[in-house]
Order: structure tokens, then sequence, then C-alpha cells
């Protein structure tokens, strides 16, 4: 047997391991689930904020909660786009940058960026599988977790996002038949020649 391949053989083991889909499978928490479709639910809030609530009571929340530095309607952006809103903040200690995205005036997308000199991503990382179980889905760049109507990831270097599936499915679904409407009117468009 080739020395090389003997030695490298513990590594490739450990990287199978680590990034097969067997360890997204529930590994004994009994509290909650990642995998889509059981029983117990994601949070849907943070603080004071929560996914579905309307952009007064956001802009409210955000005057209330000393972690955010919002200025008021400065920060409220409103998108070309179907009754969009965008919120962006900076805030203050842990919290860098925050974002949140509305669409027909309930909130369906909270951002939060990190600061990476007070928290590290293995430490977040840590404290959400030891809270809702391992991740659905893992790659180098992102952590999920999902249910039916909520998804939360973890990106590097640092930031989490809690976003309302439903909403999100609907915004995608939209942009696939806007999408397709444009290939056919392309194409009659060129059938006419």
């Amino acid at each position: 047997m080739n020395c090389k391949l003997f030695y490298q053989l513990p590594l490739f083991i450990c990287l199978f391991l680590l990034f097969s889909p067997g360890i997204y499978a529930q590994t004994g928490n009994s509290n909650v689930s990642p995998v889509e479709g059981d029983s117990k639910a994601l949070p849907r809030q943070f603080r004071e904020i929560s996914l579905g609530m309307s952009l007064d009571n956001l802009k409210d929340a955000l005057l209330q909660d000393k972690l955010f530095n919002f200025r008021g309607d400065r920060d409220v952006s409103f998108l070309p786009a179907r009754e969009e809103s965008l919120v962006e903040t900076t805030g203050s200690s842990f919290v860098r940058r925050a974002f949140f995205q509305l669409r027909d005036g309930l909130l369906f997308i909270m951002s939060f960026t990190l600061d990476t000199n007070l928290l590290d991503h293995y430490s977040m990382f840590t404290n959400l599988v030891e809270k809702y179980g391992q991740p659905s889905y893992l790659d180098p760049k992102e952590s999920v977790w999902e249910t039916e109507d909520t998804r939360i990831t973890l990106e590097r270097p640092l930031t989490i996002k809690y976003v309302d599936k439903k909403v999100f499915n609907d915004i995608i679904s939209e942009s696939a038949l806007i999408q397709s409407r444009r290939v056919r009117e392309r194409q009659e468009f060129l059938d006419e020649f």
C-alpha cells in the first residue's frame, strides 16, 4: 500500500464524516429539530423584532432597543419592487449593521452583521447547534436551520439571517413567472422575423 495514501486516509475519513449528509439528522436533541417539517419551530424573533411585524412596529422596536442606532425615517428606503421597504441601521456593541426587508408592509427578512472583534463564528455556530440541533444544510460559507416557515442562516464571516420562507418562496415563484413570460415574449418577437 502506498505510504502517502495510508497517512492521508484518516484525513479523508474525517472530512467525509464532517460533510456527510448523515450528520444533519437529529442527534438526540429533543428540544428542537432542524429538519424541515418537524414540529418544533425555529424562533422568528430577535429581541423585540419579529418576522411578520409592520414597518411602524419595527421602527418603534428599533427606537426602543439600545442595541441599534436607528435614526428614524432616514434609515428607511422604499424599493421599486412591489411594496418593498428596506431598513438599514448600524448597531452598537455586538451588532455592526442590521438590515430589515419588508414586503407589503411586513418584515420578512432580518439580517445582522455581527462584530468579529466581540464574537466569532465558532461560538455562534456552537450556540445555534446547542439550541436548534445540527443544521439542515452546511457548507464552508453558511449553515442553515429551517422549518416549513422559517429559515435561519449563519454566514461567514459573521452574519445571521432570519427569513420568512413563505414570503421568500412567493417572491421566487413570482420571479420565475416573470422570467418565463419574458422568455416567451422574446421568442414571440423573434418569430416575427
